[in-house]
């Protein structure tokens, strides 16, 4: 897709969702049911009581299940968790605290397809950063939320939970209304005009990224196993239609019995369709297995799949890619799940620069200096830096300490 359409289609985004922003910020809670019933055919605001909600017991396996990757994914992100640091040298003592955020939005997508793993991945980093207010937001449906949707909400200790979706749930987030207090930073997938909300209010509020579609790079030699390489690509394509799944394999062979298991496979998805489409955006590439490394260092790919002989090798050759997956047996579908890394990460080329969600998103982290002694040398140094500025008010703020010593 050229530069321009890609242009047009954001200020179209942006055109939609800005009158959406504006109703709310004025109106709050009446706009905010205006575009509930417009958008999603519900006349009502409603909350969800969390600490009161059961699981029913129909659903006690998948409890069981997301309550097992939720302990392993709150496991790994409490390794996270920053201590305060200080040290002393001849004139100040000098530290970093870590102080969490008052309070998160977290919007959970509630359409044809509902992600439990996602409220597990947005939530829990934020309580073991500290942060004592998580709201979750997902679109209303006529029937109410999804079960699954509330038994991971459960899980994974959201505070407050609100069935409203769409830009329209951004700016209640982002602005308040009667009901729904704001928020510090909003995190979670959605909708471009989700994503568009989200970058239009990221002035007044914290966010994680302007997400784009999900992406997998597989790296695959003549020890692949093209069943499992071909199920990968599957797995990442059947997101959505814009999704890259990418093979790059040192086999020819190897390539070609990938390509036939595609096709095999393919057949068996209820979501063929969309699979299939995402697949004409990747594919299976023939590539040495330099060139594959120089491809993945430029793409900076969300996934990146070793399936190689000597993963840890081909790893330290790759500098950008959100999360790495090594060896045949690591399939990304566990890092969706329950491996326990997040798996919210970077995409469109953005690994160059940024990284996944973890326990550092919720965090503020604040300096701190106490002087101990004042230290001539350094005293004189700083006032000399001021006056080269021409601050002389700076200045003299530190020459006056020196004065009364």
């Amino acid at each position: 897709m050229s530069t321009e359409t890609n242009r047009s289609r954001r200020e179209a985004w942006s055109e939609a969702v800005k009158p959406i922003l504006e109703s709310v910020e004025s109106r709050g809670d009446e706009a905010l049911k205006e575009w509930t019933e417009r958008f999603d055919g519900v006349k009502r605001l409603e909350s969800v009581d969390l600490k009161s909600y059961r699981p029913p017991e129909a659903y006690a396996e998948l409890t069981e299940a997301l309550t097992l990757a939720a302990n392993r994914i709150r496991a790994f992100h409490e390794r996270q968790v920053r201590p305060d640091d200080s040290f002393e040298d001849e004139m100040f003592t000098l530290g970093r605290r870590y102080m969490p955020l008052d309070s998160v939005g977290v919007y959970v997508p509630g359409g044809t397809a509902v992600y439990p793993s996602s409220v597990l991945m947005n939530v829990i980093p934020a309580k073991v950063a500290g942060v004592k207010r998580v709201v979750m937001v997902t679109p209303p449906k006529s029937d109410g939320i999804d079960v699954s949707l509330l038994i991971a909400a459960k899980i994974a200790g959201v505070d407050e939970c609100y069935l409203v979706g769409g830009a329209q749930a951004v700016a209640a987030l982002a602005y308040g209304t009667e009901t729904i207090r704001p928020v510090d930073k909003i995190v979670g997938p959605g909708n471009a005009y989700v994503a568009t909300a989200k970058a239009l209010v990221s002035h007044i509020v914290g966010i994680d990224s302007v997400a784009g579609p999900s992406e997998v790079l597989i790296l695959a030699d003549e020890t692949a196993n093209p069943k499992w390489v071909a199920a990968d690509l599957l797995a990442q394509a059947e997101h959505d239609v814009e999704a890259t799944a990418l093979a790059l394999v040192t086999s020819e062979e190897t390539a070609a019995r990938v390509e036939q298991e595609l096709e095999k496979q393919l057949a068996l998805l209820p979501r063929k369709d969309i699979a299939s489409a995402a697949l004409k955006r990747g594919g299976v590439l023939v590539k040495t297995m330099e060139e594959a490394i120089d491809y993945a260092n430029e793409m900076a790919a969300e996934h990146v799949q070793l399936a190689v002989q000597n993963p840890d090798s081909v790893m330290r050759e790759i500098r950008h890619g959100g999360s790495f997956f090594l060896g045949h047996e690591a399939a990304e579908a566990f890092g969706d799940y329950i491996a326990g890394p997040n798996h919210v990460l970077p995409t469109s080329g953005t690994a160059r620069f940024s990284s996944g969600l973890s326990v550092d998103d919720f965090y503020r982290r604040q300096t701190f200096l106490e002087m101990t002694s004042l230290n001539e040398t350094i005293t004189k140094a700083a006032i000399r830096i001021a006056k080269q500025e021409q601050l002389e008010g700076h200045a003299r703020a530190m020459a006056v300490r020196l004065e009364d010593v």
